[in-house]
């Protein structure tokens, strides 16, 4: 298996937007989070996390993506659950459903971490730290706020994980507080 700087390295290859970068990190940190919670391979959920959208921007369109990263992840070597994982994520687009708990987990994460992450810039701290479930609610009902986050996906997660959408909310918040940083936010 690569380690993560392997992987890292392979993910700046195709990827050069400090903001994608960004977000492979926080759905790595969440990945990882939500790994340790259900007793799982941190590591391995957390690359799934960092390596999920290797081909958003060489790749942008719903009928490229997430496939080509399949594709260039099975190149490179990455194990066949490893791909199906990553292929699932786009599931409307691959026709590959989140079946695994790592799967559900990355399908549901990968916007709600974007919306978690613009909910924090729109506030005085830019911060995760002070950052609360009813303010990320309240962004929720604002269908014009972080209109590119399609909440339909969120919530159809929040179904197969079979956990309350405040539950994940409150969860992700937690889980991406640590690296807040890494990611752009906090002072």
């Amino acid at each position: 298996m690569f380690t993560r700087e392997e992987s890292i390295e392979f993910l700046r290859e195709h990827n050069k937007e400090d903001m994608h970068i960004k977000h492979a990190f926080a759905v790595e940190a969440a990945m990882r989070w939500f790994a340790k919670e259900n007793g799982e391979d941190e590591n391995y959920w957390g690359l799934i996390g960092l390596m999920h959208d290797i081909d958003w921007e060489e790749f942008p369109s719903t009928e490229t993506h997430p496939m080509k990263g399949g594709e260039m992840l099975r190149e490179k070597g990455y194990p066949d659950d490893f791909v199906h994982a990553v292929l699932a994520h786009g599931w409307e687009y691959s026709g590959i459903k989140p079946e695994t708990l790592c799967e559900k987990y990355l399908y549901t994460i990968d916007e709600l971490t974007g919306f978690i992450t613009a909910v924090a810039l729109v506030r005085p701290s830019k911060s995760l730290q002070d950052l609360e479930l009813k303010s990320v609610k309240k962004k929720w009902k604002d269908k014009a706020f972080a209109r590119g986050v399609n909440r339909e996906v969120i919530e159809k997660g929040s179904e197969l994980l079979n956990i309350p959408l405040e539950t994940l909310i409150e969860q992700t918040i937690t889980a991406l507080r640590p690296v807040e940083k890494e990611i752009g936010l906090g002072s």
